[in-house]
């Protein structure tokens, strides 16, 4: 599956140059609904859930990426307002959709605890958002929290050949240079890089096909 996942300027070159995407902390998400949607009125739903949640939190970290890299918005919201990059990789290894909904879920709350392996129960569990976050298109990769790394205090997942990059997209407003890229990309990649402009009769971002204007 090919996917974007978006960063400012600074943390875009550390990621090429490193080689590694940093890993989110459930707890540390900036919705306070993720990994909650079911409906929580009673009151042992919801301490089962909370302890679901704290279960893997304390295991699990995911790198959210969008299956889209056009829409303004996400450039917006996660590229430091178009001065940042969007990295496309092809993902080999699953990755779970995010579903949209206006209403939260109907679980049975016993059935999910008795049959923990019911795969497609819990993942609707913990890839279940609000309507309003579905111009994201977002698609999820739940990694295993093991060792952090020691000068940041950070997890990363190291780009290997369950994710592969295959693009690098300047964002419209962003003065990184064709340089710096390519020096953080090192020789002998195949990488496609390209500076990213707003469309002239749409509201997406495309492709500018006028290479000099990148220097």
């Amino acid at each position: 599956m090919q996917v974007f996942h978006f960063l400012n300027e600074k943390y875009g070159l550390e990621a090429l140059h490193k080689r590694r995407l940093k890993v989110s902390l459930i707890h540390e998400l900036n919705d306070p609904f993720e990994f909650l949607a079911p409906r929580l009125s009673e009151i042992a739903v919801r301490q089962a859930f909370n302890a679901l949640k704290k279960y893997f939190s304390e295991r699990y970290g995911l790198i959210c990426f969008s299956r889209a890299w056009t829409n303004p918005v996400l450039w917006s919201h996660y590229a430091d307002r178009h001065r940042g990059v969007c990295l496309g990789f092809s993902f080999h290894d699953p990755v779970a959709p995010v579903k949209y909904s206006d209403s939260r879920l109907r679980v049975d709350i016993r059935a999910l605890f008795e049959n923990p392996g019911n795969e497609q129960l819990v993942l609707d569990c913990l890839c279940t958002n609000f309507r309003h976050w579905q111009y994201e298109k977002e698609v999820r990769a739940f990694v295993s929290l093991t060792e952090k790394d020691s000068d940041t205090g950070h997890y990363f997942f190291p780009f290997s050949e369950c994710m592969t990059l295959n693009h690098v997209i300047i964002g419209a407003q962003s003065r990184i240079s064709r340089g710096e890229v390519q020096r953080a990309l090192g020789d002998g990649n195949s990488v496609c890089c390209f500076k990213a402009r707003a469309a002239f009769q749409t509201f997406k971002v495309v492709r500018n096909l006028n290479e000099k204007l990148w220097h």
